[in-house]
């Protein structure tokens, strides 16, 4: 099974909100959500027509907006966007930043190569896709750079102790999310289940849920399990696991296989014990690099100012989502799978 099956998430509409972040006592952060508005037009995933920035100067002070195109609320890329959101805004002079909840990777190039966002919070094997011209991205490469390595997506399968699931295999005949169409969680259930033999059209009852979702779908019945690819802990399934039904689903033994078709960024760690109330013991699973992605046309110093924003600001970050705890100057120019931004790169020269 590959990749050829997944809808075009060009041709659907993209959803969009606006996200104010604003600093509250004790490092708490308020999200305030605006109305929904739909997505600008592009030109295709190539990029050719898009500009910086993907939103203009403020009539009112002259500040230049940036749109971060981040994912779900349930997830990790919508609160962790916020965090950047609230950096720029409070160290880039005349920048301001909004975030977008979209279906996050695959969904969120298109946007970075048609000029609908500025920054996009995007899965490391989305990335090599959309750069490449590979998979959704045959109509031609994105025109982007990374500026840097954020942290890694652990693969998430999860269900109930009800479902009496177990392992990958014990998926076959069930009704299964593999998440929202156009995201990178797709894209990694997708090659989980084809290392398997799993064919996700005929062999299980295909959903497409978000995050959320899949939650609200184990609570009620409606689906059996569910794949999600985010950072740890995710908060629905934080949520969920106060139940005390949540199971977690081993992936590793498909690590070698997955990243021999398809790619070295695929790897295997551990979901620590006690990262969701009831799990005592550590899941081997796939993780993947998460990257913050901008369009080549950024300026040099703009990519140099938001990478020192970010990396130079983790303790405000981590207030926002501990899956911030993983930022690293040190390492996160070292990125095999795309340009790193030269003034990203600058910056990074600068850390030792």
């Amino acid at each position: 099974m590959t990749r050829d099956r997944l809808l075009d998430p060009r041709s659907r509409a993209t959803r969009f909100r606006r996200l104010r972040v604003v600093p509250a006592a004790g490092l708490a952060v308020a999200l305030v959500l605006g109305a929904c508005q739909p997505a600008g037009t592009s030109s295709g995933p190539s990029g050719g027509a898009s500009s910086f920035p993907a939103a203009s100067a403020s009539a009112a002070g002259g500040t230049t907006q940036l749109s971060i195109a981040t994912g779900g609320t349930g997830g990790v890329y919508y609160p962790l966007g916020g965090g950047f959101s609230q950096v720029i805004r409070k160290y880039i002079p005349g920048y301001d930043a909004t975030v977008q909840e979209t279906n996050a990777s695959v969904d969120n190039m298109q946007l970075i190569g048609g000029g609908g966002a500025d920054l996009a919070l995007v899965l490391g094997d989305t990335a090599a896709d959309a750069v490449e011209g590979r998979g959704e991205f045959e109509s031609g490469p994105v025109e982007a750079c990374t500026l840097g390595r954020l942290y890694d997506n652990f693969t998430q399968v999860v269900t109930s102790s009800d479902t009496g699931i177990t392992s990958i295999e014990d998926l076959r005949g069930k009704r299964v999310s593999l998440g929202s169409t156009g995201s990178g969680t797709e894209v990694i259930g997708l090659r989980i289940l084809e290392a398997a033999g799993i064919d996700p059209d005929t062999d299980i009852e295909r959903q497409q849920l978000a995050v959320d979702e899949t939650v609200n779908g184990l609570r009620d019945g409606t689906v059996d399990a569910g794949f999600w690819s985010g950072g740890l802990p995710t908060a629905a399934l934080t949520e969920y696991a106060t139940t005390g039904k949540l199971v977690v689903i081993p992936t590793a033994e498909y690590t070698e296989k997955v990243a021999a078709t398809h790619g070295p960024f695929y790897l295997s760690a551990e979901i620590p014990p006690d990262t969701y109330s009831g799990q005592t013991a550590a899941v081997p699973t796939i993780v993947v690099p998460n990257v913050l992605v901008v369009n080549t046309s950024m300026p040099e110093e703009l990519q140099r100012q938001i990478t020192e924003a970010i990396y130079g600001h983790k303790d405000e970050l981590v207030a926002v989502h501990p899956a911030a705890n993983a930022l690293d100057a040190s390492t996160a120019g070292d990125v095999e799978f795309m340009d790193v931004c030269p003034g990203a790169r600058a910056y990074f020269d600068t850390q030792g």
